[in-house]
């Protein structure tokens, strides 16, 4: 006979099923949303908070690291709109459109919504939730996540975000800037959902940013679904910065079409423990897809990259380049998986993630994974791990620079590759100026 064990319920899950049974009847949806949602929350009731027996956090250890589950944060006052006010701060002056997520909450009064480029729609999550849309269950890019944790906690408690079509042939002349901050004064929990349609042939850069308040042990569940229609052009750039004890879990789900390119940026900065992961689907012949990620870490930070890339069709390309600095006794961990489908000949892919130690505390996982299931492909993928080169430093300060700064130099040229490969000079600017706080933290 056959008897499953399972280990008993943690603080954190019978926080979240006490969390979902009180504010299910009040979020926004309909029979169809909230059997949607009800469905979602019997997954993860079943799982649990995944642990490192689960292959796919084998690094990010939930049940351990999710000590309680946080209240949802409130709707923003007046209070939290003022705090608000100054977010995503390091892309001020350069003309972009703010969308304003405060507290889990879209605030149409501090967005940017005036003089919307024709066939630009922009609405709350909620309003679509409200309208019973399924959006929820919609974006068949999170196929390859819909049994992960994150994504059923977001699905069953996700309150509000930003849904925005673009038209096809539209050419969005602004950039769209999604601010995610959490200003409550007590940890508290958010669960956001958006939606990015990109039209046929359409084209428009996205950035998103998340931040919040040091020494609050909140908790943010983001998830973002794109869909990038046939010969489609879309650049995302992405940066996290929460606070020094948050919890930040997300999630991106693209499908990628005929000829359409996706260009994807990540920059970790803040957060006590997060986990970004990606699940990019290239069903279309001839999609391209780069991805490029960096991690800066220091202190006890946790910090965890988990990528999936699915061809699906035929002649696609997909690059990816995942870069870490880790300092003190900070953890980096990157897994990622390239799968070739049958169908999918002339496949072109490449992996590679590499990790650059500051201390001897300091640890790096990295675990890139190739499935093929085709001959007519060239795919490849690598990983190193090591520490800054004495011979360089000792070539830089023979020449008059300080160890310090010769260090500072290292550490920029190793990330400035990843940076570099942003096509507009003014996003790379201010993100090369994000990595220069970092480096110069506790000066």
């Amino acid at each position: 006979m056959n008897v499953q064990i399972r280990p008993a319920k943690t603080a954190a899950e019978i926080g979240l099923a006490d969390l979902f049974a009180s504010v299910r009847g009040s979020l926004p949806g309909g029979r169809e949303v909230g059997a949607i949602r009800l469905d979602a929350f019997g997954r993860f009731a079943t799982a649990g908070l995944p642990h490192a027996r689960h292959e796919a956090w084998k690094y990010t250890d939930l049940r351990r690291l999710m000590r309680d589950a946080k209240p949802l944060a409130p709707r923003p006052d007046a209070g939290a709109k003022l705090r608000a006010g100054s977010a995503g701060a390091l892309f001020a002056g350069l003309g972009l459109r703010r969308l304003v997520i405060v507290d889990g909450a879209f605030v149409p009064e501090l967005s940017d919504l005036a003089d919307i480029e024709a066939g630009v729609s922009i609405r709350s999550t909620a309003s679509a939730l409200a309208a019973d849309e399924p959006i929820l269950s919609q974006g068949s890019g999170a196929a390859a996540l819909m049994n992960d944790t994150a994504v059923a906690l977001n699905t069953a408690l996700a309150s509000d975000g930003v849904v925005i079509s673009i038209a096809p042939e539209v050419v969005v002349e602004r950039p769209i800037h999604l601010v995610f901050i959490t200003t409550t004064d007590t940890p508290a929990a958010t669960f956001t959902r958006s939606r990015l349609v990109v039209g046929e042939d359409a084209r428009a850069v996205v950035i998103e940013t998340h931040e919040g308040p040091d020494q609050s042990e909140y908790q943010v569940n983001a998830a973002l679904d794109l869909v990038v229609g046939d010969g489609a052009k879309l650049d995302h750039v992405r940066m996290v910065s929460e606070g020094d004890a948050a919890l930040h879990l997300s999630t991106l789900a693209a499908i990628v079409g005929v000829r359409a390119s996706l260009r994807e940026f990540s920059l970790v900065t803040g957060g006590a423990v997060v986990r970004n992961q990606l699940s990019l689907t290239l069903t279309g012949e001839g999609a391209v897809a780069g991805v490029n990620a960096a991690s800066l870490l220091a202190g006890r930070q946790h910090v965890d990259t988990t990528l999936l890339v699915d061809h699906v069709a035929p002649g696609a390309q997909s690059r990816e380049l995942f870069k870490a600095v880790v300092d003190d006794e900070a953890r980096a961990a990157f897994q990622g998986k390239i799968t070739v489908r049958p169908g999918a000949q002339q496949t072109d892919a490449r992996m590679m993630a590499r990790a650059l130690l500051l201390s001897d505390d300091a640890v790096a996982n990295c675990k890139p994974e190739l499935e093929i299931f085709a001959d007519d492909v060239q795919c490849g993928h690598g990983s190193t791990t090591g520490a800054l080169d004495d011979e360089l430093k000792f070539y830089l300060m023979a020449r008059g620079i300080p160890g310090n700064e010769a260090e500072a130099l290292l550490i920029r040229a190793f990330v400035g590759e990843v940076i570099d490969a942003i096509e507009r000079e003014d996003l790379r600017d201010a993100l090369s100026r994000e990595m220069a706080n970092w480096l110069a933290r506790g000066e």
